[in-house]
């Protein structure tokens, strides 16, 4: 890096802060936190991917498709289940969330359930989101460290001290409005690095006659996740569907999202854009893992800078051997930008739960006067509680990654399933509830310490089933909590949508069947031009 890159990385982080400070006028907590519910759709769209596409993903996914051993086009079989699971989100979940009005989603729970159900499963959020929010900050600083010699403490303070002032200045407005633009230069950055990759190949044709056949295999119909085998048509779409409704749905970092929209249309649309434009995402992050992974084979002083373990420098390693200054710059921007956008949203997120937490057992302010400050100071503490976790990441990190997504999928199945009955049931029990939680997820962690022929992404089905049945059951059992509705607001209510939307489900329905026949047709296609 030169003079010139270092250019673009500071008046890149500069405007960062300056967005912040140009959307610091909040009135109340819940401008702080929901934007009024004044935000649209697009740029809540833009912000729900930017957020999911952590700098994790930016580098990993790519180095996954292009070198990883056992990798290649399957990552796509991740994205199988996200329209279906938006439908579900989009007339099931999301409407119960919005009109409820609250700022934190488990402050429902406690209107359909009760105190305890909230808190437990609020704290699965707090202690999970905090974790791995630290993790996304140090993985991509380790790797700049690496490739760059950029000081790892240098990118996790850039990194996380300047998202911690733009949100804790500018509050949701500017998560939103930085996330978009941040969801532009990743976009931007892997069209650059995929073209100079596709250039160096020699074009298509170059990068057929060289590619390994193996990475075009994207779907496999034959494994089922029961023998230790992994990325399976089946599990990915069932356990991915409860993955997704129930992040989406059910996890305050994106959920925060629809109550922010300035109308449930407005959320459904948000929730729409984000089921149809993430597959074309990661399957340009796929393709230029593609294009780098192979673009690398010809040249092997580059690759044997790549440790055998440590697949993940493959992108900042091809940026600043083969691009020029400037671009560089701009691609190092790229990854910062999707660091920042997880750590925007987790703060922003961590800050409005633990607020209405606090609020549940008598704390917090007492007065409309100082709901700003303690959500500017909640959203400062929580910012630095991640720097703090990701400075003590450095010898955990590459398992805790892998730890991680597991944790997710031994969760999500659980949590899904108490908001379903929630929603949908009239017959709802406290007791009932927590039990069949903390039942889903024992069998999960009993399947990751004991069944490890089986695969992960089974857990979130499984946990959602579990959870459900002794739920109900219990609920038979020891009777329904004698609790009103919410604001009489009838389950029934919840799941109704107007007609206008449902060429939307026909679209997302559409969505889904053509993103498994294109990635099941990929292979064929591409080794029919090879030859």
């Amino acid at each position: 890096m030169n003079g010139t890159d270092y250019t673009v990385i500071v008046i890149y982080l500069a405007a960062m802060v300056g967005l912040g400070f140009a959307l610091r006028k909040q009135s109340s907590e819940r401008s702080f936190f929901l934007g009024d519910g004044s935000l649209g759709w697009f740029p809540l769209a833009l912000s729900t991917m930017a957020t999911q596409l952590s700098a994790i993903s930016f580098v990993s996914a790519p180095a996954f498709v292009g070198i990883r051993e056992g990798g290649g086009l399957k990552w796509l079989t991740y994205e199988f289940a996200v329209p279906l699971a938006m439908v579900f989100v989009m007339f099931v979940i999301a409407p119960a969330l919005y009109r409820a009005k609250v700022v934190s989603i488990y402050e429902y729970l406690q209107t359909r359930f009760g105190w305890s159900t909230r808190m437990l499963i609020s704290l699965c959020f707090q202690v999970v989101r905090s974790f791995s929010t630290g993790i996304m900050i140090y993985a991509p600083a380790l790797i700049l460290e690496a490739v760059l010699q950029i000081p790892t403490w240098a990118s996790i303070l850039a990194v996380g001290l300047i998202a911690l002032t733009y949100s804790s200045v500018g509050g949701m407005e500017a998560v939103v409005y930085s996330d978009s633009i941040q969801m532009g230069l990743i976009f931007v950055g892997l069209l650059v690095a995929g073209a100079f990759a596709l250039d160096a190949l020699g074009g298509v044709e170059g990068l057929m006659a060289r590619v390994d056949p193996a990475r075009l295999v994207a779907v496999d119909a034959g494994s089922f996740g029961f023998d230790g085998d992994a990325f399976g048509l089946l599990p990915m779409v069932f356990g991915g569907f409860v993955l997704y409704a129930s992040y989406y749905g059910c996890d305050q970092t994106q959920a925060q999202r629809v109550l922010s929209a300035s109308s449930m249309a407005s959320a459904r649309r948000l929730l729409f854009t984000n089921g149809l434009l993430r597959f074309p995402l990661v399957l340009l992050y796929c393709t230029v893992g593609l294009l780098v992974g192979t673009a690398l084979t010809q040249f092997p002083d580059s690759m044997a800078r790549i440790p055998p373990d440590r697949p993940d420098f493959m992108m900042p390693i091809f940026i600043v051997d083969h691009l020029p200054h400037g671009v560089i710059g701009l691609l190092i921007v790229a990854i910062l930008s999707a660091a920042m956008s997880s750590v925007s949203s987790g703060m922003n997120s961590l800050a409005a739960v633990t607020l209405e937490d606090l609020r549940s057992v008598g704390w917090g302010p007492k007065s409309r006067s100082g709901e700003l400050a303690y959500a500017r100071g909640l959203s400062v503490a929580w910012g630095v509680v991640m720097v703090v976790l990701s400075f003590y990441a450095g010898s955990i990190a590459p398992t805790v990654i892998e730890a991680i997504n597991k944790v997710g999928s031994a969760l999500y199945g659980p949590v899904l399933g108490v908001f379903m009955v929630g929603i949908l049931s009239s017959r709802r029990s406290e007791a009932a509830a927590n039990l069949g939680l903390l039942s889903g997820l024992a069998l999960n962690l009993y399947f990751w310490l004991f069944v490890p022929s089986l695969f992960w992404m089974w857990w979130n089905f499984i946990g959602l089933g579990v959870t459900l049945a002794v739920t109900l059951l219990a609920t038979a059992m020891l009777g329904p909590s004698a609790r009103a509705d919410a604001e009489g607001i009838e389950p029934r209510d919840r799941i109704s949508g107007s007609p206008a939307f449902r060429p939307l489900v026909v679209v997302l329905l559409g969505a889904f069947v053509a993103m498994v026949t294109v990635s099941w047709l990929i292979p064929g296609a591409a080794l029919g031009r090879g030859g």
